[in-house]
């Protein structure tokens, strides 16, 4: 297949935040994984492996969410002893950030760049509303375009009704129903992938995206197994990769994801429970009181939907969930902001005694 930074998403916006990095000895590349701090890195004259540069290692240190990751565009440097190091990575469009599993109250990065994230959930053997929903957060928070494959059309008698009885979990979204056995969707999931397009999938282990991945490639470039004998799925993927479609753009095949924490983005960022959530925001806005708890209080349109059956209450109370989730995290990432201000008061005032001395 022969690439061109084009096909894999460079365009104006991107070469004019290069500018200041073209020297001679470095170009631009778009990471396709990342081990243990050595990134794959797809140019213009090639695929090279990179480690990071001490710069890149310090802005690290100071902030993890700054280190590459697949789908960045970056600044690769080629030294006279043939090494290749890492040196910048450009401004990312878009970001899929959940939250961290340490006490540190910060993000991890799953994927960058990313135009249009496909939420991919089995229809056999137990689709997941609730699953559903939170990727749809996590989707909606990014910046990019959702989509929801519902994969394994093959194994159930009726997939068009299926995905009409999900429409609430994901409202307003693209619900595609596709089979790698029978080709269904592919061609669908294609149009969502021209060239210098990019395509995530996320979703559970066994959920069939390293299959779609291969579909939409054409040959076997990710590795994928049978299902347990109950019928779940197997961790298969354990990496981020980002792999160019013939004729298309890149599409970025994710681990199956365990648990997906909402972390709390900088404001402006956007705000993915509220899209994922639009018809429960709305009716929220309708209740007469602006402090409605949506218990007793009169006029009360939450209460009203939920008794009519327009609001299910499994969809009402994961979005509680969600929200009370949401707002834990913000006060996580408070109380760490807190502390790094009280550390950097500490220091200062040692420098000025230091001085004084």
């Amino acid at each position: 297949m022969n690439l061109t930074l084009p096909s894999l998403g460079w365009d104006d916006t991107l070469r004019a935040a290069y500018q200041r990095h073209d020297k001679r000895g470095q170009r631009p590349g778009r990471v396709a994984r990342v081990d243990r701090g050595i990134c794959t890195v797809l140019t213009a004259g090639g695929t090279v492996r990179a480690s990071l540069s001490g710069r890149m290692l310090g802005d690290l240190a100071a902030d993890p969410l700054s280190g590459p990751c697949a789908g960045d565009w970056v600044v690769v440097r080629q030294w006279p002893d043939d090494r290749t190091t890492l040196e910048a990575v450009l401004p990312r469009r878009t970001s899929i950030v959940r939250a961290g599993a340490s006490k540190s109250a910060t993000g991890q990065m799953i994927a960058t760049n990313i135009d249009t994230i496909a939420v991919v959930e089995p229809l056999d053997p137990d689709p997941d509303p609730g699953r559903i929903e939170r990727l749809m957060t996590l989707a909606w928070d990014s910046g990019a375009t959702p989509i929801l494959l519902l994969t394994k059309a093959d194994a159930v008698g009726d997939p068009a009704a299926l995905a009409l009885s999900f429409a609430d979990a994901a409202p307003g979204v693209p619900i595609i129903p596709v089979s790698t056995v029978t080709g269904e969707g592919l061609d669908v999931i294609a149009e969502h992938v021209p060239p210098g397009r990019t395509l995530a999938l996320v979703g559970p282990s066994g959920a069939g995206k390293s299959s779609l991945v291969n579909a939409l490639a054409g040959a076997e470039v990710m590795v994928t197994r049978t299902l347990r004998a109950d019928g779940r799925g197997r961790h298969t993927t354990s990496y981020r990769a980002l792999v160019p479609i013939p004729d298309g753009g890149v599409i970025l095949d994710t681990p199956g994801l365990r648990s997906v924490g909402l972390f709390d983005r900088t404001p402006g960022e956007g705000d993915g429970l509220t899209r994922a959530f639009a018809d429960v925001e709305d009716l929220v806005a309708a209740c007469r009181y602006s402090d409605c708890r949506h218990e007793t209080e009169p006029g009360c349109a939450v209460r009203e939907a939920l008794e009519l059956g327009v609001l299910s209450a499994r969809r009402y109370d994961n979005w509680r969930k969600l929200q009370r989730e949401l707002e834990f995290e913000r006060r996580r990432v408070d109380a760490r902001s807190r502390q790094a201000q009280k550390a950097k008061a500490r220091q200062r005032q040692a420098a000025v005694r230091r001085r004084e001395m």
